[in-house]
């Protein structure tokens, strides 16, 4: 300590410029929901056409797939194939570089493309929390039509909104696309012996800008354009198409120009209206919040610009939960603070004792931001928690090093005061840095957890390493100055005299352990009770995966049957938007039909509400989810629906595992997988807490099918792949060119009128024209079917899978699993079929067993540190018996609490290890430090001890008071961490104080 004392000034000015970098990175830290995690998974969607879904298995999905698995790396390859497209999930190995299989993904798509039926495009993607939204608009209005708002989103809003640092894309979604469609009339074509093609052809090579030469004049160079466009109504309907000896044949003698919108095969509403969304996605390491206030920054300035008849909403806001679990956090920190404060002046008795560590902590929290932009961290939902979490546990080497002062005060009154400050701060110096590794080498084997859990516990485990560390270095290197500079022995005469309260708690602690010195039995009695008690709460504890918090809002997906127009399932949909307008906890929603949020392959028959609750309400947002989802199931019938919130709706996008129950059925035979199927949903929907029961067998709409006769097709001068392509410009359209229109071009559509085609009956005498004029009905070469909707197939790993799914409300994931696995067992199915069990449930799984290898992990690290610093086995024996008795503790609390047994509560599990450890250690080095023999010896080392250690879990305990109970805004996600640790310290008073000395005085 004399290098300390001879370097205060630098030492303190060390630390003021470590607060201030420390206050400084606060602001430039990212703020987000999620830490930065790259998922390992990458989504490739395929578009096909029309293709039935059998075709686009066998000759789309299943080349790309075989060609993707070749890629080094890939875990597993999930695919779907539904009419005209595929999506194909690739899953990595956690800690590869996703860009770079990107890279080897669209390569190897790319080079599998020229293998494939002509038309066929492709998108592949990386899936990370920067592909959702991180705040959503809603624009709607009682005067602009659905194509003046899109515009104005489009022209107006989006460049605003681009501007703003930290935006990677803006998602415009709803209204409607101005177009110009050219219906041709076949029978009037047929008169003039004109094809749909031949139009096409005629205004693409008649509406075009085209430079043609430059030259030079006056000094200035000017370029020379030839402008064929017609750009209006009257100039397209007067565009010649033949011009011949027998007159001028106009494209208006053939067909009718009009203006018209394209066909949009999606619906988009919000709180009830046409809406145009607007959904703002963040760059990878934006600061969320920031981000946010810009864009409404931006807004207001540009408020003027907006058309007063346009309502602008937010339907979504992720920045408030950020925002709210941060303000949860400073308040978690300044209870903190004033708790630690109160117990200080209880016990030191002390006025500036008391200032000074209640300054500390603020300082060292404030402090360790600046490691953490070190780290390329960010504020989120894990490290905010983590703060909160060991803000009460950074008082603790505080207490430590004031307690030894206040001793070495107390036992040196001769010695000069500077002398005697120093002197016991380098006495507990050792001990304190071996403790404050069993508190952190605990961490070190969650770098084993993999997966969502292992990610996000990594960026829990590292901010709190660092607090703590920050924390020991301020307790060795700042506390002794402090003490030295701003107490004097006259001032710290209350402190190093115990009070009489405290002198008769040390007179029935040695009376109490001379007792059960005597009585063996009680003790032995006590250790089974303890292990008794842990065993009853650890069997009685329901297991989950992740905590369950109050998000503001859910996410709510719905599906018709299939095939349901896109007309009817807004009409049903009706039905919902009343439900939810009048629920008074909604503030407001958003819809999506044959639209997901998360992307994928969608239909008209499905898609999904983003419902927004108010702030001030009276249930939780399950109860909220429940009564919806009552209401709706039996007022809408023949609609299914599926709610969960957005974190883990986002957490089971990026995974592919939105459900927390799934069952894969495995089998060769698609109906003997198609009944299994139906078997299972049927059984497990009747077990207790499993709802939203899905069989996962997912089908197309009904399809017409045109079966074009060669020979017939012949006989009329056509092939059938001319009756294609004519069809598909009569039905579809043809886009022949565009023009322009500001920033957005408008289309010119050639098609045929939807009368001709509307129904079954029409579209068998839909006129054909041939080439030479003349004019048949389709079904003179044809053969028209009505072929019921395919199922979509699914495939894991190249196996034909179906994937059961289902939620768990108002049990344990554990339990709903147990009662699912039992009813399963007991049905009878086709030996050809095999189950897996997927889902959140195996996500559960893995991180279980992944963590009992890093408690088993750290139990072995503590043992291997307290050999090194002991080199005794019977005190490193001693120390991990009396880790192990205190966890009973932590399972008593978490039944007691009805609180499941999750890898939050595990992580807490973890932290106990080494606080107990770390306790247990300090008692150990005040039997170094005593002279006294014999049993004396051991009760005036608890004696010693008695106070720091009732103060630290007192401060630690009050601290952490207020996570426990999920107080606040992300509170929630830490409130099992919270438990388990103050569960922990309250058994770690009487096991490390009454049981520990007593086995010590027994074997030593």
């Amino acid at each position: 300590m004399n290098w300390v004392k001879n370097h205060k000034r630098s030492i303190l000015f060390a630390a003021l410029l470590l607060f201030i970098a420390g206050a400084f990175s606060a602001w430039k830290l990212p703020v987000s929901l999620f830490p930065t995690v790259s998922f390992p998974r990458i989504v490739v969607s395929v578009d096909s056409g029309n293709l039935p879904i059998d075709q686009t298995n066998l000759e789309i999905t299943r080349p790309i797939a075989q060609a993707i698995r070749s890629i080094p790396g890939v875990k597993t390859l999930r695919t779907t194939s539904a009419k005209g497209s595929s999506e194909l999930s690739v899953f990595f190995e956690w800690g590869l570089d996703m860009d770079k299989k990107l890279l080897q993904i669209e390569s190897a798509v790319n080079q599998t493309i020229p293998l494939l039926p002509p038309g066929v495009s492709y998108d592949a993607k990386r899936m990370d929390p920067t592909v959702f939204p991180i705040f959503g608009l809603s624009l709607t209005s009682d005067t602009l039509s659905p194509v003046e708002l899109r515009s104005f989103a489009m022209e107006q809003m989006r460049p605003w909104l681009f501007t703003i640092n930290g935006v990677a894309q803006v998602q415009i979604q709803g209204g409607q696309k101005k177009q110009f469609n050219i219906v041709v009339d076949p029978i009037k074509m047929a008169s003039f012996n004109l094809t749909a093609s031949q139009i096409v052809d005629a205004l693409h090579a008649n509406n075009q800008i085209v430079g043609v030469g430059r030259f030079e004049e006056h000094y200035r160079l000017y370029q020379v354009l030839v402008n064929h466009q017609s750009t209006t109504i009257d100039a397209l309907s007067n565009l010649p198409l033949i011009v011949d000896q027998n007159g001028t044949v106009l494209l208006k003698d053939v067909a009718t120009v009009k203006e018209s919108v394209q066909r949009e095969w999606v619906g988009v509403t919000a709180n009830g209206k046409n809406a145009v969304l607007i959904n703002i996605l963040q760059q990878p390491g934006a600061n969320s919040i920031d981000l946010v206030n810009m864009v409404k920054e931006t807004l207001n300035v540009h408020k003027d610009q907006i058309p007063k008849t346009v309502k602008t909403g937010v339907w979504y806001d992720q920045s408030e939960l950020v925002s709210d679990a941060a303000t949860s956090v400073k308040d978690v920190i300044i209870i903190g603070a004033l708790l630690a404060s109160l117990v200080l002046f209880l016990f030191f008795r002390n006025f500036k004792l008391t200032i000074i560590v209640s300054l500390l902590l603020p300082g060292i929290l404030i402090a360790s931001v600046f490691l953490m932009k070190m780290f390329g961290m960010s504020f989120n939902i894990m490290t905010l928690g983590g703060m909160a979490a060991a803000a009460g546990l950074v008082v603790d080497d505080l207490v430590v090093m004031i307690e030894y002062i206040i001793r070495g005060l107390e036992g040196n009154k001769n010695k000069s005061f500077s002398i005697t400050v120093y002197s016991a701060a380098k006495e507990i110096g050792k001990p304190l840095f071996a403790t404050f590794l069993a508190t952190v080498i605990v961490f070190l084997p969650l770098s084993f957890l993999s997966g969502v859990a292992g990610e996000f516990f990594k960026a829990l485990a590292t901010t709190i390493t660092i607090l703590i560390l920050f924390s020991v270095l301020t307790a060795y290197f700042v506390v002794p100055i402090l003490f030295e500079r701003f107490l004097h022995s006259h001032n710290t005469s209350n402190a190093t005299h115990a009070s009489a309260l405290m002198k008769k708690v040390h007179l029935h602690y040695a009376h109490l352990i001379t007792k059960l010195i005597r009585k063996p039995l009680i003790p032995l009695i006590s250790v089974f009770i303890l292990i008794t008690l842990g065993g009853i709460s650890f069997w009685g504890l329901g297991s989950g995966f992740l905590p369950r918090m109050d998000e503001g809002g859910f996410i709510l997906d719905y599906k018709m049957e299939p095939g349901t127009s896109l007309t009817e399932t807004n009409r049903i949909l009706n039905q919902v938007d009343s439900i939810l307008l009048k629920d008074p906890a909604v503030d407001g929603y958003s819809r999506r039909t044959a639209l997901q949020l998360g992307g994928g392959i969608s239909e008209t028959n499905e898609g999904d509400f983003f419902i927004k609750l108010k702030k001030k309400r009276k249930d939780d947002v399950t109860h909220v989810m429940g009564r919806l989802r009552d209401q709706i199931e039996s007022r809408v019938p023949g609609l299914r629906i599926e709610t969960a919130q957005l974190m883990e709706d986002v957490i089971g996008d990026l995974t592919a595992t939105p459900q927390p129950i799934e069952i894969k059925i495995f089998g060769t035979d698609t109906l003997s997988n198609q009944a299994t199927a139906k078997k299972i949903a049927a059984t497990i929907s009747h077990i207790s807490g499993v709802t939203e029961v899905f069989n996962g067998i997912v089908s197309s709409a009904d399809a017409y099918t045109i079966k074009v006769n060669p020979l017939r097709s012949s006989n009329e001068g056509m092939t059938p792949l001319s009756i294609q392509n004519q069809l598909s410009t009569l039905m579809d359209g043809t886009v022949a060119t565009t023009i322009p229109n500001g920033s957005q071009p408008i289309a010119l559509r050639v098609l045929g009128d939807m009368s001709l085609y509307n129904s079954g009956e029409k579209l068998s005498h839909l006129p054909i024209v041939a080439p030479d004029g003349h004019i048949f009905e389709l079904n003179r070469i044809a053969d028209i079917s009505i072929d019921t909707g395919q199922v979509h197939i699914k495939e894991e790993n190249l196996k034909p899978m179906i994937a059961v799914t289902a939620r768990v409300e108002g049990r344990a994931l554990g339990d709903a699993m147990n009662d699912v696995k039992k009813s399963i067992a007991l049905l009878d199915l086709p030996k050809e079929i095999s189950i897996e069990y997927g889902g959140i449930y195996k996500e559960q799984q893995q991180s279980f067993r992944e963590m009992i290898l890093v408690i088993i992990a750290a139990v072995l690290l503590i043992a291997g540190l307290l050999l090194a610093f002991y080199e005794n086995i019977k005190t490193a024996a001693i120390i991990l018996v009396t880790i192990f008795l205190s966890l009973p503790g932590v399972f008593l609390g978490l039944w007691l609490s009805k609180t499941e047994l999750n890898l939050t509560a595990l992580i807490g599990l973890t932290m106990i290890l080494g606080i107990v450890a770390k306790t247990a250690m300090y008692y150990f080095s005040e039997l170094d430090l005593l002279t006294y023999r014999g049993i004396r010896k051991f009760i005036k080392a608890g004696q010693l001890r008695l106070r720091p250690v009732v103060m630290t879990a007192a401060i630690a305990i009050l601290s952490l008071i207020p996570l426990a109970l999920g107080i606040g805004s992300g509170a929630q996600m830490q409130a099992p961490l919270a438990i388990a640790i103050i569960s922990g310290l309250l058994f770690e008073i009487p096991v490390v104080l009454i049981l520990m000395p007593l086995i010590v005085i027994r074997f030593k």
